[in-house]
């Protein structure tokens, strides 16, 4: 059997720089009167697999049922019995096992869930971009791939096989990615590389720039990829984008770059060629430009203990 490497595309890409990792599966259930308080940093992404619930959260109040799905994104927030409660701190819940939380003795809600975290250094490629909370209903759940890794999640947690909790942390970034899915339609007064890839023209060029980041793209050429003029193109591309094309291009470029020389040891002259720099002085001012430091600054930064 030959395995081909699926094409490139924008959002995995910003995914692999970001290093999007879920981690702390973890299964609450609650009984009685109970209120709890979450302030977290990344995206937390849950299910409520029984019973009943309140979220508060941006404002809003909402009841989620059995099914029911919930991202927030670096937005404090609250789950409860009733909206009225008084919340107490999440962690002291979790105190004596980060996995597994309970209030009450009877199981009259159980929730499943985890965190999805970023790499610190690129999170401003995603974090702003996601809803501070974003609801799903048990239906439009189960009509989607979400239903069954939801299912399957469940299943994982439950049967203690080897693996288990490899197997659900994946499950939680891939229920991650459909969230994400959800949201490539949706109306954003925000410009942002995630609302340009529902958009097909500029779509295309996003395709390309991120499938060859060391090519230096010319207007023409990213036009032509669009089926537009470059006057059109690049009007449409920063619209829905918020910078123009060729400047999108060469900040993509130096984001690679910045996660090589995080990642790696390679060179910093190394990593100009690979980002397609002939000369690392015209390296080095485009990567200032774009990241603000020199690459060996930047390097020195993230290496410091």
């Amino acid at each position: 059997m030959i395995v081909q490497e699926a094409p490139a595309d924008p959002l995995s890409g910003v995914l692999g720089l970001v290093q999007a990792r879920a981690a702390c599966t973890v299964r609450f259930t609650a009984g009685g009167a109970w209120a709890l308080r979450f302030s977290p940093t990344h995206v937390k992404f849950n299910v409520v697999r029984s019973g009943t619930c309140w979220i508060l959260a941006e404002g809003s109040v909402r009841q989620l049922s059995a099914g029911s799905c919930f991202m927030v994104a670096a937005t404090p927030f609250v789950l409860a019995s009733a909206p009225t409660l008084q919340p107490i701190d999440a962690s002291l819940v979790f105190e004596d096992d980060a996995t597994r939380g309970q209030v009450g003795a009877a199981a009259e809600t159980e929730i499943l869930g985890g965190s999805v975290n970023f790499d610190d250094a690129q999170a401003d490629l995603l974090l702003p971009l996601l809803p501070g909370l974003l609801l799903i209903d048990a239906e439009q759940a189960s009509t989607t791939p979400m239903g069954w890794l939801i299912a399957q999640l469940d299943a994982e947690w439950r049967s203690n096989l080897p693996g288990a909790r490899a197997a659900c942390n994946d499950m939680i970034r891939l229920l991650f990615v459909q969230a994400l899915r959800s949201q490539l339609g949706a109306r954003t007064e925000v410009p942002s590389w995630l609302g340009g890839l529902s958009d097909p023209p500029v779509a295309k060029a996003l395709h390309a720039i991120h499938a060859d980041p060391a090519r230096p793209w010319r207007l023409d050429e990213l036009a032509s990829l669009a089926g537009l003029s470059r006057s059109s193109f690049a009007e449409r591309f920063a619209r829905r984008v918020g910078m123009p094309p060729v400047s999108y291009a060469t900040n993509w470029r130096m984001r690679v770059a910045a996660r090589q020389l995080a990642a790696s040891t390679t060179t910093v002259s190394a990593v100009a060629a690979q980002a397609g720099y002939l000369s690392d002085s015209a390296f080095h001012a485009a990567f200032r430009r774009e990241i603000g430091l020199s690459p060996v600054a930047y390097r020195r930064k993230l290496r410091r203990p």
